[in-house]
C-alpha cells in the first residue's frame, strides 16, 4: 500500500471533462500542485452520493484557501458515468478521475472486493493530499466507515 512520503505511481487515469474523456497520465496530473482526491467505491452509491462527494463540493473553497490547488475524485468508473455523477451531484470544483479499469486503485495497494454486491473490484475509500506527486497526507476508511477521508478531516490536516 503507498505510504506518506511515496510518489503516485505512474498509471493512466481518463478526465472527464465537458468535452467528453480526456486521457491523462497520474505524473503529468499530479506534477506541480497541491491536490485533495478523494476515492469512492462508486460513482452514485449510497454514501458516496449523500456525503463524500457533497462533502468536497460544500468545502472547495475552504479547501482551496487552505493551499489546494485542485480536488479530484477518483472511482472505478468509466469517464461517461463520472462525468453524469458530477454533473448530477458535483460541481465544477471537482475534477473527476475515472479509473475504469482500476489501474490506479491497484498501483497505489487501495482495492477492495465488492462483488458480494455485484460491484467486483474496486478502489476502497480513501483520501490523500498530493503535493507535486507525493504523497502528504493518506486516510484509508476501515470498511464500511465513512470518516478520515471526509472533506472536514482533509480541512484539519491542512
Amino acid at each position: 500500500m503507498i505510504n506518506k512520503g511515496d510518489k503516485i505511481p505512474e498509471v493512466n487515469l481518463v478526465k472527464a471533462t465537458a468535452d467528453g474523456p480526456q486521457k491523462v497520465s497520474s505524473s503529468e496530473y499530479f506534477a506541480g500542485k497541491k491536490v485533495a482526491l478523494f476515492s469512492v467505491p462508486g460513482a452514485f452509491t449510497p454514501t458516496c452520493s449523500a456525503k463524500h462527494l457533497p462533502g468536497y463540493v460544500e468545502k472547495a473553497a475552504e479547501l482551496k484557501a487552505k493551499g489546494v490547488d485542485e480536488i479530484a475524485c477518483t472511482a472505478v468508473n468509466d469517464a461517461f458515468v463520472m462525468g453524469a455523477w458530477n454533473d448530477a451531484s458535483g460541481s465544477e470544483d471537482v475534477t473527476m478521475l475515472a479509473d475504469g479499469n482500476g489501474d490506479f486503485a491497484e498501483a497505489v495497494g487501495l482495492t477492495m472486493d465488492g462483488s458480494g454486491f455485484g460491484l467486483g473490484q474496486r478502489g476502497q475509500r480513501f483520501s490523500m493530499i498530493v503535493n507535486d506527486g507525493v504523497v502528504e497526507e493518506l486516510n484509508v476508511e476501515a470498511p464500511g466507515d465513512f470518516k478520515v477521508s471526509a472533506a472536514e478531516y482533509m480541512l484539519d490536516q491542512l
